[in-house]
């Protein structure tokens, strides 16, 4: 997704004058070198100042301009909380924070560079919208939306690189703001998940196809705020069981919003959470190891169902 994003805002850039970009001084700035050469004076490097990179964000949002800010997750939204808050947030201005290599996919860095509450804490922020596409091509039409259409805050939250395309079948057209069904099952399950997460639910609506002969449906729900309420108690009535699962702790992510709508609604039954544990795991390998330190394993999570 990370190249991907690079492409989608150099090309919306093309057309737009007022969409321009900030990074803190990371790497991966090198992968929007067509729009940082191409439009100097749309590009700020702020360095290692995410503070000040959404304040100045703020101003240049006040003049009119469509501000992209872009760097690590864990340091896009955690280090200048106050700044997205307040700056941000509190005057409703268009500026999109985008929140890179979030989950722990940055699994080697340690828990400083494990994004695992941003969820919670974006969707806490009163006038934030908050996205997670869960491939190339929603995160795409996710950012032409920030670009054209939002009127407030976005916090998008994306992979880092290598995501496959898995929503070329999709039943469903994207729109912010309304789950998406990707696979339309049967009846028996449904999953509901966003973000890098999909690749994984794919895989546990394979091993349980195989395991009972019946086809889950596969959703993404990738605008976690304002979430689709309707959307949620819709999949919860018409499927026997539903999982949700997210990397993400346990508690204010999509999970907890799935218990309250069910709760609200009289459903107690039926339902189950897979998520990242509530804790830090000082353990440093692969990304598939540690997501197994968190017990969260396509296998494990179709046995459990």
């Amino acid at each position: 997704m990370r190249n991907k994003f690079a492409d989608a805002i150099y090309e919306i850039g093309k057309t737009n004058s007022k969409i321009c970009a900030l990074v803190a001084d990371i790497s991966p700035a090198g992968s929007m070198v067509k729009f940082r050469e191409e439009f100097p004076e749309r590009f700020i490097n702020c360095g290692v100042a995410e503070q000040a990179m959404i304040g100045i964000a703020a101003g240049m949002a006040l003049k009119g301009m469509r501000p992209f800010c872009y760097t690590i997750a864990t340091f896009s939204l955690y280090r200048p909380f106050e700044m997205v808050r307040d700056d941000l947030a509190y005057q409703n201005l268009p500026v999109t924070v985008i929140g890179m290599g979030a989950g722990i996919i940055y699994s080697t860095l340690g828990g400083t560079h494990h994004t695992m509450e941003d969820i919670a804490v974006a969707s806490a922020i009163p006038n934030m919208t908050v996205l997670a596409p869960c491939d190339p091509e929603e995160m795409r039409l996710a950012t032409t939306w920030c670009a054209t259409e939002s009127t407030g805050p976005v916090y998008m939250r994306l992979g880092k690189a290598g995501e496959p395309d898995l929503t070329a079948n999709a039943v469903d057209p994207f729109i912010v703001g309304k789950i998406r069904y990707l696979v339309r099952g049967d009846g028996d399950l449904c999953i509901l998940t966003y973000g890098i997460t999909m690749k994984m639910a794919f895989d546990v609506a394979d091993r349980v196809r195989a395991k009972t002969g019946k086809t889950p449906s596969v959703v993404s729900v990738h605008t976690i705020k304002p979430l689709d309420e309707a959307g949620i108690l819709d999949a919860l009535t018409s499927h026997k069981q539903t999982a949700v699962i997210e990397e993400h702790v346990p508690h204010g992510g999509l999970g907890s919003r799935v218990k309250e709508i069910a709760w609200d609604n009289g459903i107690t039954n039926g339902l189950k959470n897979f998520t990242l544990k509530d804790e830090f795991i000082h353990f440093y390998g692969s990304y598939e190891e540690l997501l197994a330190r968190h017990g969260l394993e396509a296998g494990a999570i179709a046995e459990a169902i």
